[in-house]
């Protein structure tokens, strides 16, 4: 379903999708968190990848912790996204396992204690699922406004290299067109409960 925000500035769209995306009744959340898992289990580059990177649900994004247990028990290591604690604006990957311990970061976000020994260079990444609050039918997307994975992600735009971007989305994220800036990096997947995008 597409939401008319041709006329809404970026924190109005932000607004407007978060509202749609929290207003999600639990019953939806679990089958749109079903359906994804049914679409990722498939996914050539899922089945591939070794080392995956995604994020936890937070402010009503979908759920992706049984794609994680699912990863787990296929043998492959996830890593979750950690605000960088010196670098300003930039993410640290480190190793999620069911036994890492979970500290909240200044967003109120769970993530895994800062261990060096756990991270991983971006590079040595496959896959990185990306979060974001509204995405069009261009592959352009826009987040919470950090730049945080605009950061990380040039380096795939422009030479092709680093860990591959998927994003994933509920399906009430999806609008007709979104105001684009010179930093934003569009993805070349996005998948939701319904749709599997590809450009």
């Amino acid at each position: 379903m597409d939401n008319s925000t041709n006329i809404l500035s970026r924190p109005q769209i932000r607004q407007q999708i978060r509202s749609a995306r929290r207003d999600l009744s639990g019953f939806q959340q679990q089958q749109d968190a079903a359906k994804l898992l049914a679409r990722l289990i498939q996914h050539k580059k899922v089945l591939s990848a070794q080392k995956i990177a995604i994020s936890l649900a937070h402010d009503g994004e979908i759920d992706t912790f049984e794609f994680i247990n699912w990863c787990w028990a296929n043998n492959k290591q996830v890593y979750l996204p950690v605000v960088h604690p010196f670098s300003k604006g930039h993410l640290l990957f480190l190793q999620y396992t069911i036994d890492s311990e979970m500290v909240l970061n200044k967003y109120g976000i769970y993530e895994p204690k800062l261990e060096q020994l756990h991270t991983s260079p971006i590079n040595n990444l496959d896959l990185i699922f990306t979060p974001l609050v509204a995405f069009d039918r261009k592959g352009n997307r826009i987040g919470m406004g950090g730049g945080y994975y605009d950061r990380m992600l040039a380096p795939w735009f422009k030479e092709k290299s680093g860990p591959y971007p998927i994003g994933l989305a509920h399906d009430c994220q999806q609008v007709e067109t979104l105001p684009i800036e010179a930093w934003d990096v569009p993805l070349p997947e996005i998948i939701t409960p319904s749709v599997h995008y590809q450009w």
